[in-house]
């Protein structure tokens, strides 16, 4: 009898293999040798109905076969498929990877081996290669022509006229009569025709790639999707049919669906002759007996059945590929069948870490050309679909542009495949000859391993932009690079990933090699005293400040002069108390600067060293500082009266959404509003450093002492302002992020801690965005709009809620049951640090929560509470079929969003972050310039970095008005480099996230240890009760 068991193992999270294709193999072990001997020829049918040759050794396993397939396919996401075959009983199995395919096959040459679909997931969006979202509508195609795919007429039309407009293009009657008349895409179709052509004619301007994704989101909503039902018959007799699908095993009277036995709720699955068994979890509220069994045909039916439901459940909810069972000394007892793969984690790891390079492919049906590209898509505001790339293909964003340094020499790779590359992959061992139709493949392969991560393209052209520029370099006939002017799409295109942390042209171009001896001569004449370096951090962080100023009054202001959207009290709040500081850190800045001037020796003055010192110059501007604290003051109320004005103008809203997206508006419009109170709190900061520094003996020591009590003053009075507005603020970006949600921003809720969770539910783990506030839980999943926006799932009170700690009972580690007063759910973490912050904070809240009055009322606008748990049937789960010819929500009418805020960072990450931290993260800005190189790179690059918000952006110099690109540096550690890594400079440290790697070099001890701090703190949180006590101690 074969069996699996359901047992709570801890599992551990993988990142991408070594290998490249689709590889199933464990991150660092090898291949295991193609067996040599006699090859054997295997007819293969594809999914377009083209048949071709391959020869394999006859002792090879069933993985040498697909994984030659994938490889003539260039398919990244191959483990969704598998190879079907009729064996000698003519029931059709699938072919098992481990076995020699020899003993499977009995006569190779008579037998013609199927390549499909093996495992449909939940949500097409997880399908991020667009040649695997082609092979997608291939099989939904052919399910439907089989009948296997059984839906009603309109959604049967509907899937048609995606089919017909992915094959011909836009509507036109004529051809559309003439082009359904010669293919049959469904029984009775002639029927439908009429129906298909009103819907076709909804289409137009719509891509191949589109039209796949369309075809998708229809047909996942069907009950048969991904559905091959097996014959059986239940203890009564009664004739029913068994399914295995990602959420569980199904039972059938018919094409109908009767009940459905979720993974959650199956304890262990086993057969024994011709009957299947499936043991159930222990559940006091349920009529089932402890075990169900169903008769079937055969044996051999019964343990083909069971195989795949053991690579199903495998495949969808583990981890990782489990590991073989020891043989036994003796005697063995049970089928010794596995699942031999990655599993559907391990997949999405891999392809979301981009470790592969994406090429060409042909569409055999399509009479429109469909090559796969790297470019990067212009957005349109009513498409929630990807984007076709278009027929050129094209470099990365800015690849080939001049290096910021102003040099110009050949960067990055090279673009141009051999010829040899051209053609389809071939190994030595395994030779293909094409039966079929051959592909056409003629045109040049331009493929760049994505190799850098930051959230924002950038350009290195320094001209005035719109709101939304960038340019791209595509490769023409010859080779030569030709510019092309996009627009950034905040979603994926067909071919790439969910706007993951992306490419941009400074962190992506391998810089020039450049020497470092005339860096290093004006290094040493630099002044050595500590003092001299936080004064010049003073300088450094006072031009950031000023820039950030310019963004209130000279680009926000002429972008509202620009509109009549603005009211006039509004802008008199606002521009009228910016323009005064505006004025007065120039000034500022311009004596800090001739102060460290003379502090360099740049003049005679200092040999008196009357200027080697900075306290006078702090203490004279703060001082002046406290007559424009009403202006400081106002800047609260401006917040407050602007978010207000937003909601109740729609040109308003418009105005400042369009201005966010220029590159000049680098962080939320509303954190410039509260940029000159965080500066309060980098001068009192600075002049602690200062007094530590200085003996009470200095000469500079009493300005210091007295500037810092003159800035702690002023610092304590706005200390209550700073927190409310913070938390204001806060509350106003994240409800940009969120759909489905009403009155987010109301008096008495504080922001607490956001970040990915994994939820468990019938359909498995899956990620969502969880957003905890001091009354209630929020999750939500990242839909594939135009409006990049996460949806709200449901909310949870937290008044009456408890925590329980369930890896045992669940068998996922890192997991919570979060036990409400109405709904419970399941939620695992990425690790066992991020658990431990999620469990202090929820329990936090809950004990706020029950201090306060009672429960919350509900808030959500269109979203109901997702009241299921992981043991209830997934029935409410399937969208209404009745919906499916409205398939675009009214999510795509959304506006363009910013793709690069902190809820996607920490999306992508797969981390969280606290109120705490963006607290801290205030407190912790720095900037200045860094000597940047890569890991495989010989020279260094001269930056002008600016770390804020978590990030670091990029300048060529101070001077610059926009950041080229951008890093967030969630989720990465920060090291010193080994001797192994060959870098014999001083003050360097090294950024790694995965396979990225940075080193950056400081000038001086001080502004390395400044930026390992700064850093630090973005790079990994500290515990809450260190935080508040640091807190404490500074007053704010």
């Amino acid at each position: 009898m074969g069996e699996i068991e359901q047992r709570p193992t801890p599992g551990s999270r993988l990142g991408a293999p070594e290998n490249s294709g689709i590889s199933t193999l464990e991150h660092g072990q090898k291949p295991p040798p193609t067996p040599s001997g006699k090859l054997m020829s295997i007819k293969i049918q594809m999914l377009d109905d083209t048949q071709e040759a391959f020869e394999v050794p006859q002792r090879a396993p069933g993985k040498v076969l697909l994984d030659a397939v994938c490889n003539h396919l260039n398919l990244v996401e191959g483990d969704y498929f598998g190879l079907e075959f009729p064996d000698h009983k003519k029931i059709t199995v699938w072919l098992d990877l481990l076995k020699p395919i020899v003993k499977q096959i009995r006569r190779p040459k008579h037998v013609v081996v199927k390549f499909v679909v093996k495992f449909f997931p939940p949500d097409h969006t997880q399908l991020q290669e667009e040649l695997t979202r082609y092979l997608f509508a291939l099989q939904v195609k052919q399910d439907l022509a089989q009948g296997r795919l059984t839906c009603n007429d309109t959604s049967a039309a509907l899937l048609i006229s995606h089919i017909v407009q992915s094959e011909i293009g836009d509507f036109d009657e004529a051809s559309d009569r003439e082009h359904l008349a010669k293919n049959k895409y469904i029984p009775q179709q002639d029927a439908l025709e009429d129906k298909i052509v009103e819907f076709h004619h909804n289409h137009i301007g719509q891509t191949p790639a589109e039209s796949d994704f369309q075809l998708l989101e229809i047909a996942r909503r069907l009950e048969m999707y991904g559905i091959r039902l097996h014959p059986a018959k239940d203890r009564e007799g009664t004739k029913i049919n068994l399914a295995v699908a990602n959420t569980g095993i199904l039972v059938f009277q018919g094409f109908t669906k009767i009940n459905a036995f979720n993974w959650a709720k199956v304890r262990k699955l086993s057969f024994k002759r011709k009957r299947f068994l499936i043991k159930l979890r222990p559940d006091s509220n349920s009529s089932y007996q402890d075990t169900l069994e169903f008769l079937m045909a055969s044996r051999d039916l019964c343990k083909s059945f069971w195989k795949i439901c053991v690579e199903h459940h495998a495949f969808f909810r583990l981890f990782e590929e489990p590991k073989p069972k020891p043989k036994p000394v003796l005697f063995s007892r049970g089928s010794s069948f596995r699942f031999s793969g990655r599993t559907q984690k391990q997949v999405l790891d891999y392809v979301k870490e981009g470790g592969h390079k994406k090429v060409q492919f042909e569409r055999k049906h399509s009479k429109i050309p469909s090559i796969r590209s790297l470019a990067i898509q212009p957005a349109e505001p009513n498409s929630e679909v990807p984007k076709q790339a278009p027929q050129s293909a094209s470099l990365p964003l800015g690849e080939g542009a001049d290096a910021p340094g102003g040099q110009s020499c050949q960067q990055g790779q090279e673009r141009k495949a051999p010829a040899e590359e051209r053609g389809p992959r071939r190994s030595p061992p395994l030779q293909k000859s094409p039966v079929g139709n051959k592909k056409a493949d003629g045109a040049v392969q331009a493929t760049a391993e994505e190799e850098e991560e930051v959230v924002k393209d950038r350009t290195q052209q320094s001209k005035p932009q719109p709101l939304q520029p960038s340019t791209e370099l595509s490769i023409n006939s010859q080779g030569g690079a030709v510019p092309t002017s996009v627009i950034l799409s905040p979603n994926l295109s067909p071919d790439t990933k969910q706007a993951s942390p992306l490419v941009s042209p400074l962190l992506n171009d391998q810089p020039c090699p450049r020497t470092d001896d005339e860096e290093e001569g004006r290094r040493k004449r630099f002044p050595t005293d500590k003092a001299y370096f936080i004064a010049k951090e003073v300088s450094t962080t006072e031009r950031t400040y000023l820039k950030d100023l310019e963004v209130i009054t000279s680009w926000f202001q002429s972008a509202v002069s620009k509109e009549d959207s603005m009211p006039e009290t509004l802008k008199n709040l606002i521009f009228p108390n910016f323009e005064p500081l505006h004025k007065f850190h120039t000034n500022f800045l311009k004596e800090i600067e001739q102060r460290l001037a003379l502090w360099e020796g740049r003049s005679n003055a200092h040999i008196r060293g009357d200027y080697q010192r900075i306290g006078d110059v702090m203490l004279k501007n703060i001082q002046a500082m406290k007559h424009l604290a009403a202006h400081l003051w106002k800047h609260g109320e401006a917040l407050e009266a602007l978010e207000t004005s937003i909601r109740s103008s729609r040109r308003l809203e418009t105005l400042c959404r369009d201005f966010e997206l220029q590159k000049v508006c680098y962080l939320p419009l509303n954190t410039f509003l509260l940029r000159p109170l965080h500066r309060l709190m980098h001068y009192k900061q600075v002049l602690e450093r200062l007094c530590k520094h200085h003996p009470p003996s200095h000469a500079d020591f009493r300005d210091c002492r007295a500037a810092l009590a003159e800035i702690t003053e002023m610092v304590a009075q706005l200390h209550g302002t700073m927190i409310k507005m913070e938390n204001f603020q806060k509350l106003h970006e994240l409800k940009k992020d969120l759909i489905g949600i009403d009155n987010l921003v109301i008096p008495g809720r504080e922001f607490i801690r956001l970040g990915s969770l994994s939820k468990l539910s019938g359909k498995g783990l899956q990620q969502r965005m969880f957003f905890l506030f001091n009354d209630m839980l929020l999750y939500t999943s990242r839909g594939l709009t135009a409006s990049n926006q996460f949806k709200v799932h449901g909310q949870l009170p937290l008044y009456g809620m408890t925590i329980e700690q369930s890896e045992d009972e669940w068998g996922v580690p890192h997991c919570l049951t979060l036990r409400g007063q109405r709904q419970s759910i399941i939620v695992a973490a990425s690790s066992q640090s991020e658990m431990e912050k999620w469990v202090e904070d929820i329990q936090m809240a809950i004990d706020l929560s029950e201090k306060s009055s009672g429960p919350t009322p509900e808030f959500l606008a269109s979203s109901p509470p997702d009241n299921k748990s992981p043991d209830e049937a997934t029935v409410a789960d399937q969208e209404s079929e009745d919906d499916l010819s409205a398939s675009r929500t009214s999510l795509e009418r959304q506006a363009p969003h910013r793709g690069n805020t902190m809820v996607h960072v920490c999306w992508h990450r797969n981390t969280s972050v606290s109120m705490v931290d963006f607290s801290v993260a205030v407190e912790n800005q720095l900037s200045g310039n860094l000597l940047r190189k890569f890991k495989n790179s010989n020279g260094w690059q001269k930056l002008w970095v600016v770390f804020t918000n978590f990030c670091l952006f990029f300048y060529k110099s101070h001077q610059d008005n926009h950041p080229l690109a951008s890093l967030p540096l969630l989720g990465y550690s920060l090291t010193i480099p080994s001797e192994s890594e060959d870098i014999h400079k001083d003050y360097v440290f090294k950024l790694h996230f995965k396979s990225h790697v940075y080193y950056f070099r400081a000038e001086s001890e001080y502004t390395f240890e400044r930026w390992m701090e700064v850093i630090r703190s973005a790079t990994s949180s500290a515990s809450r009760a260190h935080i508040l006590s640091h807190k404490e101690s500074h007053v704010y």
